[in-house]
């Protein structure tokens, strides 16, 4: 089983649309476990597919973000959010643009329906922060982040901090410590190909 690790902005991964699980098998439920391990290391209380260099429509969250609270956690395959209700403003981080925190306006309410490990389909009716969790890494399925959806201003005040992760990034990069953004694709593509026919 491959070992999962978060990435960060500007990772090609975190921009690519995922696609649809097409099967829940033994290495699907391992990595489901490795994302809500790193998920807590991290402090978070979400985390996308697409935040693990995995290209599939899936992600796990835990409101609470306490790792002893296991009746708290919720594994969502293929979500759709069905509903919105509402509007309000919060303040959201993500684990993959670490320490960058910014205003986000989000439904106040949804209606999402998703599959679970087992492959049963459920609906939930959510407000608040589970709301806006879900809200957020299901953004991430789809490519988008949370400074997508940030004020002009509020942008204009983050930029210097995501510009400085993109450095790093690609100091990794010109190090070979990690692979360039094409081969990050391949990899990214392969795996989609592997799982869900293209």
């Amino acid at each position: 089983m491959s070992t999962l690790q978060i990435v960060y902005h500007p990772h090609p991964a975190l921009r690519w649309k995922s696609k649809d699980v097409t099967r829940i098998d033994a290495q699907l439920k391992d990595w489901v476990g490795q994302m809500f391990d790193l998920m807590y290391e991290a402090n978070g209380i979400g985390l996308a597919a697409n935040q693990v260099a995995l290209p599939y429509r899936l992600f796990v969250i835990n409101p609470t973000g306490d790792p002893n609270e296991k009746e708290m956690e919720q594994v969502f395959i293929n979500p759709q959010i069905v509903k919105r209700n509402g509007s309000e403003e919060g303040e959201e981080g993500c684990l993959s643009l670490p320490e960058i925190y910014g205003p986000v306006t989000r439904a106040e309410r949804i209606t999402v329906e998703a599959f679970d490990l087992s492959g049963r389909d459920f609906a939930m009716d959510l407000n608040g922060m589970p709301a806006r969790v879900v809200q957020h890494e299901n953004d991430h399925l789809d490519g988008v982040m949370f400074t997508d959806r940030v004020s002009d201003e509020a942008l204009k005040a983050l930029m210097p901090l995501v510009d400085d992760l993109a450095v790093q990034l690609r100091r990794q990069q010109s190090e070979g410590t990690l692979a360039s953004d094409k081969e990050l694709k391949k990899q990214l593509q392969q795996l989609q190909d592997e799982r869900t026919g293209g």
